[in-house]
């Protein structure tokens, strides 16, 4: 992880890494969402050159009522990027499948994650960006998408949001899947017990600059959530988690946490994007997934620490909270997306109204 220069609102370096004391957390503004995604919404693409595709995107399309005319079968190199000319081959074969009717894509693959240096959701949403492939810490296109009310993101942003069904093996698929459709108005229902929305600080100083942007903890009784804000060496795996963020390379014991149905969990570092890593110094997005997370997002190549590059902590929250589905609320904190991939269960909303 290389330190950038520039925050989420350009200030510099030594500014994002010194995070507020916590009386003096503000809450940042969002507007109010109109509507969220449904399962109508969504084009399913399947790989047919990819066994576990297949079967999961057979079990997708099953469990979310999926039409025939909503799912595309193509032919994709079972590796780990595409190159420029394979992903044209496959971004035009997904924009003359499907109309302007399907607002977000789900892909029924771990792989491929990426289109060079840029991600396989970034690239289909934006564009390829081949430029930044030359120096990969520059920023990068700014998505229109990035905290907007819309729940039509085609039609109102001329952009395709996409998210990986990815996980280490099929069954594990399956279950992320069961628990995406499980959430879906599971959460802040009167008289319910609280979940918790926790935010860790970290001693990594590259990797703590999104500390400053955690929110003010505090209960939320009204929608049953309450946010809790850990200091360095603090952390101890809760209970009804419905939100964890960290500034870390590795998480120590994500099994350990006590997820809910719906859950988003992600720690800001240089490569937790690239999806085969299984070992080493940084820990891959589906080790949240693996640990019981409905969905994730992580960086394919060297993003530098632009907090532009990654979820915002409370963008995410209050994006969530509204009802959005993990699709939207993920994609609608990162303002930069070029370099992220977005891994889960698309359509997950534990506060839609029932």
């Amino acid at each position: 992880m290389v330190l950038a220069l520039a925050g989420i609102s350009g200030a510099h370096a030594d500014e994002a890494a010194s995070a507020p004391a916590p009386e003096t957390r503000r809450w940042a503004a969002v507007p109010k969402v109109q509507g969220r995604l449904s399962a109508r919404d969504i084009g399913l693409v399947i790989n047919t050159a990819d066994p576990y595709s297949v079967e999961v995107g057979a079990y997708y399309a099953q469990r979310r009522k999926l039409s025939p005319q909503q799912i595309l079968e193509v032919a994709v190199p079972l590796r780990s990027a595409l190159t420029h000319d394979e992903f044209d081959a496959l971004a035009a074969q997904i924009r003359a499948h499907f109309g302007p009717r399907v607002q977000a894509l789900a892909l029924a693959w771990t792989q491929p994650y990426a289109v060079q240096c840029n991600s396989i959701t970034g690239a289909l949403a934006l564009g390829f960006d081949e430029a930044l492939c030359q120096q990969t810490c520059a920023r990068s296109r700014a998505s229109p998408y990035f905290n907007s009310p819309s729940a039509r993101p085609l039609s109102d942003h001329a952009l395709r949001p996409a998210m990986l069904l990815a996980a280490r093996d099929v069954a594990s698929a399956k279950a992320l899947i069961d628990r995406g459709v499980r959430a879906d108005g599971s959460l802040g229902l009167r008289g319910a017990p609280p979940v918790v929305a926790e935010y860790v600080a970290s001693a990594d100083v590259a990797r703590n600059v999104r500390s400053r942007l955690f929110p003010p903890p505090q209960r939320l009784p009204a929608l049953g959530v309450e946010v809790r804000v850990e200091g360095p060496g603090e952390f101890e795996p809760g209970q009804r988690v419905l939100l964890h963020q960290s500034g870390v390379a590795r998480e120590a014991q994500p099994a350990r946490i006590g997820w809910v149905d719906g859950a988003l969990a992600d720690h800001l570092t240089s490569f937790g994007g690239q999806l085969e890593r299984t070992n080493g110094s940084q820990m891959s997005v589906l080790e949240w997934i693996e640990s019981g997370a409905t969905a994730s997002y992580g960086t394919v190549s060297e993003p530098c620490n632009h907090l532009q590059k990654f979820p915002h902590p409370q963008l995410l929250l209050l994006h969530y909270l509204q009802g959005s589905t993990a699709l939207e609320a993920y994609w609608k904190s990162v303002a930069w997306p070029q370099q992220g991939v977005f891994v889960g269960e698309p359509l997950a909303a534990p506060f839609a109204r029932r």
